[in-house]
């Protein structure tokens, strides 16, 4: 099972994935705001997945649930600690997805960003997976100019790349 937060990560990754691995992704992402912008990544989801063959499940949209968990961390920077319990959360419930149906296995595509701390995303999920006894394949898949191909494939099937990560915090300016 693999978390997903937006369609031109998700190219590149399940494409990297799909040869080695039966997929399923997992769009959660309560912390995608507006609602308007959840949906356009979420709709942009749907077409990779229809253009790759893949099942897709589409996680409860709970932004009042990620507000409360993120709310005492809102002024710190991005890579902070308000991330981490972003990541932390977001693969947590990959996690129990995935023991849920049956998948023995779990990641993100969240480690090809350039803005997303790989080897804490890894740590993360290496702990996640023990709390659910499933495994965690580790990666940083911006390794190998994984994020440069995911902006070319992104341009090449015509995707919408947003500018922030998605929450509220991210569009502040000085981000």
């Amino acid at each position: 099972m693999v978390h997903l937060c937006c369609a031109p990560d998700a190219l590149y990754v399940i494409g990297l994935l799909q040869p080695s691995y039966k997929v399923t992704g997992f769009f959660y992402n309560p912390n995608i705001h507006p609602e308007e912008e959840y949906q356009l990544r979420l709709e942009e989801i749907r077409k990779i997945a229809g253009h790759l063959s893949f099942e897709l499940i589409e996680g409860q949209y709970q932004p009042n649930l990620w507000f409360k968990l993120t709310e005492k961390f809102q002024a710190e920077p991005e890579k902070g600690r308000r991330c981490h319990i972003c990541y932390a959360w977001r693969l947590d419930q990959t996690a129990n997805k995935a023991r849920e149906l049956g998948i023995p296995l779990f990641t993100t595509v969240m480690s090809i960003s350039p803005w997303k701390n790989s080897s804490v995303l890894n740590r993360m999920g290496k702990m996640i997976a023990r709390k659910y006894r499933i495994e965690y394949l580790e990666a940083d898949f911006k390794k190998k100019d994984g994020f440069n191909k995911s902006v070319q494939l992104s341009k090449q099937f015509g995707l919408y790349r947003q500018n922030y990560c998605g929450c509220l915090y991210s569009q502040r300016p000085g981000r």
